[in-house]
């Protein structure tokens, strides 16, 4: 290939609107730009003028998948405001909460979006007349995540049960025992499919950009901690100090922001990866076994393995949600789900969750009356944006290299792309 402008003007099998342009002039790789083409939601706006107790109603229409990340963060902003500690049990029962669309989120990608790429159809439909047992068990964990998202939250998206403090609402000890079977007996199609996801054939590429993930000591954190990590830079940072860490910036070719490490300038990814590079040691003891069978270990730079990496999380979030469910029927936490008491004040506090893509922020001031009068939000995507860039040309220069052909660069370049698991309309958010 020694001329060709590549223009992918609908990334497929991804959430939004983006596209992706490769230039390749004298055999040499010249631009690569990746375009959000969505517009402006706003949602940060919205929420401004209005009181704490209906920002997380309005935050979670974000995303469809992500809403009980979005919920969560919001909660632990405010409280972080309010100076409010939920207890033990709330806190568990709010992992629960988000693990759900874990399971919701990571289903749909790997065997909707991303198995395509790989078994060389343009959808899921021929998998289905080929592989139906391989496609219903899949549907089958994504049905789960949608139920214990019900059950906890009040229904599959948008959660309403979850408040500031606490729970509106707790199931019965029979049907957290319920669910813990349900999960339980989904770990064995889920260990397999982690090897069906590492037999699937890549192209060997590293990063350069640098990773960030939620850590705390000896745990697998989602929603527990306020503690980030730059992994390569080996910089951590509270979420309070977000603004002193990464740095959003514009770029013309996008509606979205785009981010960088302040410290190092560089790009970094939030994702799946990113988190079991992180906190690999803490992963549940089949997850750990099914990622070491899978040759999966940090440092694990090749941003193709997220999809890996997602199968993995599957396996880990049932077996954990299936003990903490245990442990709540047993009331093995401190405290109850009642939310705590606690008085409106003025204050600023910045949420910290891991989304199932990726890091997600929340960043709100509230006055005095209880009003949002600042807000910022920093989601996956986002931050992910200058990284997929970035890999996507590390990805060209090299297959370029080798004189593939336009077709298979086109393929390639996308099966980069949705290995992010991106979501170009919470992008915009």
């Amino acid at each position: 290939m020694t001329n060709t402008a590549l223009h992918i003007d609908h990334i497929a099998r991804v959430e939004g609107h983006g596209n992706v342009r490769v230039v390749v002039a004298d055999g040499a790789v010249d631009t690569v730009e990746i375009q959000v083409v969505e517009p402006a939601r706003f949602f940060e706006s919205m929420v401004r003028g209005r009181d704490y107790s209906e920002v997380t109603y309005i935050s979670s229409r974000i995303c469809g998948i992500c809403s009980a990340s979005h919920v969560v963060t919001d909660l632990k902003a405010i409280e972080r405001a309010f100076d409010v500690q939920p207890s033990a049990r709330t806190q568990a029962i709010r992992e629960l909460l988000v693990y759900g669309s874990y399971l919701q989120n990571h289903a749909t990608h790997l065997f909707v979006l991303a198995t395509p790429d790989f078994v060389g159809t343009p959808d899921i439909f021929p998998l289905a007349a080929s592989d139906p047992a391989l496609l219903n068990s899949a549907l089958e964990v994504k049905a789960l995540g949608n139920e214990l998202c019900t059950r906890i939250g009040g229904r599959s998206v948008h959660p309403i049960t979850a408040v500031v403090g606490g729970f509106t609402h707790e199931v019965a000890p029979e049907e957290y025992l319920e669910l813990a079977g349900k999960m339980e007996g989904m770990l064995p199609f889920m260990e397999k499919a982690v090897d069906l996801f590492n037999s699937f054939p890549i192209t060997d590429i590293s990063t350069d950009g640098d990773m960030l993930a939620m850590v705390q000591d000896g745990y697998y954190p989602i929603i527990t901690a306020d503690t980030a990590r730059f992994l390569q830079a080996d910089l951590t940072f509270e979420a309070g100090d977000i603004g002193d860490n990464i740095e959003e910036y514009a770029v013309d070719r996008s509606a979205a922001l785009f981010a960088r490490a302040r410290a190092t300038g560089r790009p970094y990814m939030a994702t799946a990866l990113s988190r079991i590079n992180a906190s690999w040691k803490h992963l549940s003891s089949n997850a750990k076994v099914a990622a070491a069978k899978a040759g999966l270990r940090p440092p694990e730079l090749n941003p193709l393995k997220n999809n890996v990496a997602q199968a993995v999380e599957l396996v880990d979030a049932l077996e954990r949600c299936a003990g903490i469910c245990r442990r709540l029927a047993a009331d093995g936490y401190a405290g109850t789900s009642e939310p705590v008491p606690f008085s409106v004040k003025a204050g600023r506090g910045v949420g910290f969750t891991e989304a199932p893509r990726g890091a997600l922020f929340h960043d709100l001031t509230i006055d005095e009356a209880g009003k949002v009068v600042h807000a910022s939000i920093l989601t996956p995507t986002a931050q992910n944006l200058a990284n997929i860039e970035a890999d996507v040309r590390k990805l060209a220069e090299k297959l370029v290299g080798e004189g593939i052909a336009e077709a298979a660069l086109k393929l390639e370049v996308e099966k980069l792309i949705r290995a992010y698991d991106p979501c170009f309309s919470c992008s915009v958010h």
